[in-house]
């Protein structure tokens, strides 16, 4: 009898309903995060350190050194040691404090800061700066020589050539000279020059 009671009492179990089965959870896919910089609202400008003239500048260091032909189309600094011959036509060669050069050397403009032996030909001039040594001969249009440096050798200056259009304005004025066939003018101009005047 009191089994009964107690059973009366326990709640009558719940049918169980049939829940759809789920599919279980799959790994989220991710890709690896990318790095990313905050962007700037500043606008970009070229820095203002560059420096044009130093654009195209080789450089042989201190501790070079070049035996041999040397042919360039930039700007060069020897501060090593160079020999053999430097050809660079159109560009400028400085020979820097500890630069030391046994060579022929033909550039549109030199300047010698360290030793140079050897022949120099520049198309426009050649700078030979105080502490400076240069032995050999030089051929150039203009010459510039600090006091304190030592130069040895023969100095050719030539005469910088009339660039074409200067040339042909003076080939199209008329010519003041007179005509082979015309007398000779006999005036103070003329006695000063060489020739034999008739009178």
């Amino acid at each position: 009898m009191w089994n009964r009671r107690k059973e009366e009492e326990k709640p009558a179990p719940r049918p169980i309903a049939a829940q759809p089965a789920q599919p279980p959870p799959q790994p989220v896919k991710t890709q690896p995060a990318k790095e990313t910089s905050p962007m700037s609202s500043v606008p970009i400008r070229p820095t203002e350190s560059f420096d044009a003239t130093r654009a195209g500048n080789a450089v042989l260091g201190k501790s070079v050194v070049v035996k041999g032909q040397i042919l360039s189309r930039e700007d060069l600094t020897i501060d090593g040691e160079v020999e053999g011959t430097i050809e660079m036509q159109e560009h400028r060669l400085t020979i820097g404090q500890n630069g030391k050069v046994r060579a022929s050397v033909k550039a549109r403009e030199v300047i010698v800061l360290g030793t140079l032996h050897g022949n120099v030909e520049t198309g426009d001039r050649i700078d030979i700066r105080k502490e400076a040594k240069l032995v050999g001969d030089i051929r150039t249009a203009r010459i510039v020589i600090e006091d304190g440096a030592y130069f040895k050798g023969n100095v050719d200056i030539v005469r910088v050539e009339l660039s074409k259009p200067a040339a042909a304005a003076s080939a199209s004025k008329p010519s003041t000279a007179p005509p082979a066939n015309s007398p000779v003018s006999t005036g103070p101009a003329m006695a000063a020059g060489v020739g034999e005047i008739k009178r």
